[in-house]
């Protein structure tokens, strides 16, 4: 590169014969005193070494002699200054070459180096070369690094020592000699050499910005040094780390073609510091919506709060991708997590808030609270110190009242809930290692399609994916692997949980949880699970089963299909409800379960696949399917697939309705169950009334509300064996538990009947 060739600059000054009135005895500067007409300069003709040149006596302490003409600096250039001198007689001087540094708004820039190194003339005749090197950059060899401010310099030199010396001095030049600094980097440029000075404490930005412009699609190289950079900065060309960045949290730094993760960890020299900055900058720009991982590990010492790492950014719905890598997470006292127990005030008539709590202060935002009358995973989702109340992400049973709660906040390795607001944010082929010392993933309080596929979360220490409000609206988990810290620990025991959801419309398909202390628990409606194998076994024997999918919706409006569903329970309840009891609107329904294979292994006798679980009375099934599936005991029998779990409430079984229970297949099950219920019916004496009890085979042990059919196969006759053509009617919901069918004839009867009979209304 020389400016001179490929821009036709002009740097190298007039001879002197021209006229010196150009030549300044001062700084150069506009208005400054010429040699023009001066008593101690004179212009020597034919000198046999310079031919014409400037024959000057010295007068002052220091003689200064500047070009008046604007020399440009332009940032990544080198200049050189120098002419030959040789002292003629009286006393013998030092000489330097030097300038006079100027903005482009022609004000002098202080604190600069404006000389060169000064040469000692020892004799007379003698030839000497001084020379100095000017540019932007702070390299090896220029002797004045003047950065990016001056625009322009006025150069010369200066005699010093004592007075009354007489010299002869060459015509000046001044050259671009950028090519010696850059001869073997063509295809990139060095920061340097726009003034970055990479001590850690001066603001290099502007260097950078410049070198960036300068680049013109080439790279950019930041050398080995600690390059302060204090606020955000985005570069277009392609860079390569050596040196390394700080700066400030607030400050993004975009890095429009080397936007991937590696790059990052070689600018911060850090591979936490390099993914949050990273991650920063995937939130802060739109040139990118995809932060590339390469491969590579992250190394996470401590949770990374994306609230803190991209300071206001509050509110952000643009796709965005985070993917390709592995985080592993490192042990240590960050991921301790914080447990405060405070007194409470709780109204029904305000769900979601909890007031006057005391020790407010203390308590975090994504705490998990548990106590008397608290759900299952409901988690604070706001606070206000000031009014002493806490916002939850779920209602509380139990009526209104104090009640001491606890608030126990796990540490997530990608925490969102300091953010407002996350669209479409999307993990894909990404590994966690959670290693058992940190949770996985918090998502926002509010948002939508929250997305991660292909990936896997490994031994999360208490959750893997938690919702603390709605960020979870239409959620979707896809090819994904989830394998629990507690996999050793009888069912029982174990307190993880894979996912929590208090939105609506998740999509969970074609993923694997691997034991975990519950599975779901699942709020809100039109959900989704699809292709999905969830177990939570043991290597107990004959060991109790924990629920693996919990609704906490009542008319849930969901669909459960082709799963493996292994030694865990399907569990329905209204524990997110204020007001557990039934009274207007739906209660249980709107739940379809179809397709799926469930087993049971070495499990307790009494384990059943499914349970409803009312919190309050007045409780009822309207609207469910379970058909079509494969239940099958292993390792020993289990006596039904179904039960009320009546530890609050028991179901309303008189407004059952539109309950279907067909085309599932039982292995090592005692009870079959199905509604409606064909049994067969035989009477060996006869008898006016026959009584039929279809109760075992009746879902959740219902009464027998209806007769679908009754058909007599064959003959039906009386003592004599005389034939009864008269049509029997029916009593249902007969005996103490309800549960059983009276046919009546008008005549002692007997033979063989064929009858379906339901626990239910149809509709």
């Amino acid at each position: 590169m020389n400016k001179a060739i490929t821009d036709g600059l002009v740097l190298t000054p007039p001879a002197f014969e021209l006229g010196l009135d150009v030549w300044s005895s001062e700084n150069g500067t506009s208005g400054s005193a010429s040699y023009d007409g001066a008593s101690n300069a004179a212009i020597a003709i034919a000198d046999q070494d310079f031919g014409n040149c400037l024959e000057l006596t010295k007068t002052q302490t220091t003689q200064q002699l500047r070009w008046m003409g604007e020399t440009p600096i332009l940032p990544g250039c080198y200049l050189r200054v120098r002419t030959r001198v040789k002292a003629i007689s009286g006393n013998l001087p030092e000489v330097r070459i030097a300038g006079y540094a100027m903005t482009a708004a022609n004000q002098h820039v202080t604190g600069l180096v404006e000389i060169g190194e000064s040469v000692v003339l020892s004799e007379y005749g003698t030839l000497v070369e001084v020379e100095a090197i000017v540019g932007t950059g702070a390299r090896g060899g220029v002797d004045m690094v003047w950065g990016l401010e001056p625009a322009y310099g006025h150069f010369g030199l200066d005699l010093m020592g004592l007075n009354g010396g007489i010299v002869r001095i060459e015509n000046f030049e001044i050259e671009d000699i950028t090519e010696a600094f850059l001869r073997d980097l063509l295809d990139w440029v060095d920061v340097r050499d726009f003034g970055a000075l990479g001590d850690g404490v001066s603001d290099d930005r502007a260097a950078f910005v410049a070198a960036d412009a300068a680049a013109a699609g080439r790279s950019i190289l930041v050398p080995e040094g600690s390059y302060y950079i204090g606020s955000s900065l985005s570069i277009t060309g392609p860079v390569r780390f050596e040196g390394t960045l700080v700066m400030p949290v607030e400050a993004r730094l975009a890095l429009l073609s080397s936007y991937d993760f590696p790059t990052y960890a070689e600018a911060f020299g850090d591979e936490m510091e390099g993914f949050k900055k990273a991650l920063q900058a995937l939130f802060g720009y739109t040139d990118h919506n995809t932060l590339d991982l390469k491969g590579r590990r992250v190394e996470v010492t401590e949770p990374i709060r994306v609230a803190e790492i991209a300071p206001g950014v509050t509110t952000f719905s643009n796709r965005r991708v985070l993917r390709n890598g592995q985080f592993n997470v490192i042990d240590g006292p960050a991921w301790a997590d914080a447990e405060v127990t405070s007194l409470t005030t709780y109204s029904s008539a305000q769900p979601y808030e909890l007031t006057g709590v005391v020790n407010v202060a203390n308590i975090e935002v994504g705490a998990l609270v548990t106590g008397a009358g608290v759900g299952r995973e409901v988690y604070v989702k706001a606070k206000n110190e000031a009014a002493q109340s806490l916002t939850l992400s779920e209602p509380i049973y139990g009526g209104s009242g104090t009640r001491t709660l606890t608030f126990r906040r796990f540490r997530y390795v990608l925490d969102f809930s300091g953010m407002g607001q996350l669209d479409r944010f999307n993990i894909a082929d990404v590994e966690f290692l959670c290693n058992g010392f940190a949770s996985t993933i918090m998502m926002p309080p509010a948002g939508q399609m929250f997305h991660l596929r292909d990936s896997y979360i490994v031994k999360p220490k208490d959750r893997a994916i938690t919702s603390i409000g709605r960020g979870c609206q239409d959620l979707l988990v896809d090819q994904c692997q989830f394998i629990s810290n507690e996999t050793a620990l009888p069912a029982q025991d174990r307190t993880s949980v894979a996912i929590n959801v208090n939105a609506n419309d998740t999509k969970i398909r074609d993923s694997r949880f691997v034991r975990f202390g519950t599975t779901f628990v699942i709020h809100g409606t039109g959900h989704l699970l699809v292709g999905n194998h969830w177990f939570q076994g043991d290597d107990e024997d004959n060991n109790v089963r924990m629920p693996g999918l919990v609704f906490t919706t009542p008319n849930v409006q969901s669909a459960v299909t082709g799963n493996y569903i292994d030694s865990s329970i399907v569990e329905w309840t209204n524990e997110h409800e204020a007001e557990v009891d039934f009274g207007l609107g739906y209660s249980f329904g709107g739940l379809t379960v179809i397709g799926n294979t469930c087993v049971a292994m070495d499990s307790a006798p009494w384990f059943t696949f499914f349970s409803v679980k009312p919190y309050g009375s007045g409780h009822f099934i309207h609207g469910l399917t379970i058909s079509d599936n494969v239940f099958k005991a292993i390792d020993g029998n289990i006596i039904r697939i179904d039960k009320v779990d009546t530890t609050y409430a028991d179901l309303d079984y008189g407004r059952m309705r539109n309950i279907r229970v067909e085309g599932n297949i039982f292995n090592g099950i005692t009870e079959l169950i199905s509604n409606p219920v064909s049994l067969e019916v035989n009477q060996a004496t006869a008898q006016t009334t026959w009584t039929v009890d279809p109760s075992t085979y009746l879902p959740f042990c219902g009464w027998a509300r209806n007769v679908e059919s009754l058909i007599a196969e064959g003959a039906i006759t009386n003592a004599g064996g005389g034939r009864v053509s008269s049509m029997p009617y029916v009593n249902v919901e007969q005996g103490s538990a309800r549960n059983q069918v009276q046919v009546v004839w008008p005549e002692a009867a007997k033979g063989r009947l064929q009858m379906r009979i339901r626990m239910d209304n149809p509709n």
